[in-house]
């Protein structure tokens, strides 16, 4: 007897279930970075090392997931919106888990402590980024309910409106990039001109990452539309 493939069984309740998982997984990925941080201004890289595991598997379970989307999406016909945009998203959606383990391994693999001056604007802004994610799953969790309600004005609304606020949270972290990189321009001539340079990476990474999280906003925002 062949066992039914339960990810394929996904689709039988909704196209969105394997899209919330995979996007559960990155979120839970972002919520990492924040522990990872505290953990590098310390310099307990012991303890940064296993939060660095985590994220690693949560990426690695992301990937797994990506894959089965893949070999299992059902044809367009039996599909509420387009496979094309569905697969854009996943692809989107896998950003955010990929960035989270770059900007953790470079940090993690240089041993890198942010200066004090910019432990807390760097706090603030990778809350904010974290917060991007989040956001961006709650908006797709809001589109399957949109989906399985008939998209009625009310639920539309509260959909976009969950758009527009993820859309000023990456202006929030854009806003606190430009102000991060200002800080740390001054400070240059106090630090190692490697260190300033890779300093700038992470600076951008976590802005790529924000950004990222609001592709998938935009994604959404596109399947509502048609």
């Amino acid at each position: 007897m062949v066992k039914p493939n339960p990810f394929s069984a996904m689709f039988g309740r909704s196209p969105f279930q394997p899209l919330l998982a995979h996007i559960g997984k990155a979120n839970e990925c972002a919520d990492q970075l924040l522990p990872f941080f505290e953990a590098s201004l310390t310099g307990d890289w012991e303890e940064a090392a296993k939060i660095r595991e985590t994220i690693t598997e949560l990426e690695h379970e992301a990937d797994r997931l990506k894959t089965e989307l893949r070999l299992n999406l059902p044809n367009t016909m039996f599909l509420p919106v387009s496979r094309t945009d569905l697969l854009d998203l996943i692809t989107v959606q896998d950003k955010i888990a990929n960035k989270v383990r770059d900007i953790t391994g470079i940090m993690l693999g240089r041993r890198m402590q942010v200066p004090a001056e910019l432990a807390q604007p760097m706090r603030d802004y990778m809350h904010t980024a974290v917060a991007c994610v989040a956001q961006a799953r709650q908006a797709l969790e809001e589109l399957q309910d949109l989906l399985e309600s008939g998209f009625g004005r009310h639920a539309s609304d509260v959909m976009l409106n969950m758009i527009r606020e993820l859309h000023i949270l990456e202006q929030q972290a854009d806003n606190q990039q430009i102000s991060i990189r200002r800080l740390l321009f001054d400070l240059e001539d106090r630090l190692k001109p490697v260190d300033v340079v890779f300093l700038y990476k992470i600076i951008d990474w976590v802005g790529e990452l924000s950004d990222r999280a609001e592709r998938v906003g935009s994604r959404l925002q596109i399947l509502t539309a048609r």
